[in-house]
């Protein structure tokens, strides 16, 4: 998850989290992140497979803001 330059969170998946920051923060991101900027990486999980991956995004995607801080202070 990365927090944006208007503190909205994003979400999404990767192999490379350093390189994907950089991606969003040059506006090669997502439209997303495009538009509002991306500011840091607030939480970081890694998974066996892309179908792992895929069902956490999903599930984190679906949560509130206050649940999603939640798990970026653990």
């Amino acid at each position: 998850m990365l927090q944006c330059d208007d503190k909205t969170i994003y979400t999404g998946i990767t192999t490379d989290p350093e390189r994907r920051l950089e991606e969003h923060k040059n506006k090669k991101g997502s439209h997303y992140t495009s538009s509002r900027g991306a500011d840091k990486m607030i939480h970081i999980e890694e998974y066996a497979t892309r179908s792992e991956a895929l069902k956490r995004e999903a599930a984190i995607k679906s949560w509130n803001r206050g649940k999603k801080l939640a798990l970026a202070r653990q």
